[in-house]
């Protein structure tokens, strides 16, 4: 995909409507437009990168910083209880719009959001062997 293709790149561009929320230099806040709860943001770099494998180092700083900044503010207008922080990186992990972003959502112990994850203990001889191939690098 090229930023010319890009969905997220026409909203940078102005080329497409949003309800921006929040912006700075390297970073755009929009509201989602398929939220899993009221008040779900996006917040994406303006430079286009497919996903978190391609991001510049900058502009994954500025998009946690965006994402810390509109969490808290989360917190004071909707008096959202927690947050979940979500990216994906490529269609095998959930990804459907190729250029870097972060879900931003607010949670509540009473919201209908449930995730699809449910943790358990793993194999704790296969969490070590996985560690060691992870520290290699």
């Amino acid at each position: 995909m090229t930023p010319d293709d890009c969905i997220f790149c026409k909203i940078v561009a102005g080329e497409l409507p949003a309800t921006i929320v929040d912006e700075d230099e390297r970073t755009i806040t929009f509201m989602d437009i398929n939220p899993a709860v009221r008040g779900h943001v996006l917040v994406i770099p303006r430079a286009h990168s497919r996903n978190l494998f391609d991001v510049l180092e900058e502009d994954l700083a500025a998009c946690a910083t965006a994402s810390q900044r509109i969490a808290r503010r989360m917190r004071e207008a909707f008096g959202a209880e927690g947050a979940n922080i979500l990216s994906a990186a490529e269609s095998v992990a959930w990804q459907t719009v190729f250029h870097f972003h972060i879900h931003v959502i607010p949670r509540n112990h009473d919201d209908p959001l449930k995730l699809p994850w449910i943790p358990a203990a793993g194999d704790m001889d296969e969490i070590k062997a996985a560690g060691a191939e992870l520290s290699r690098g």
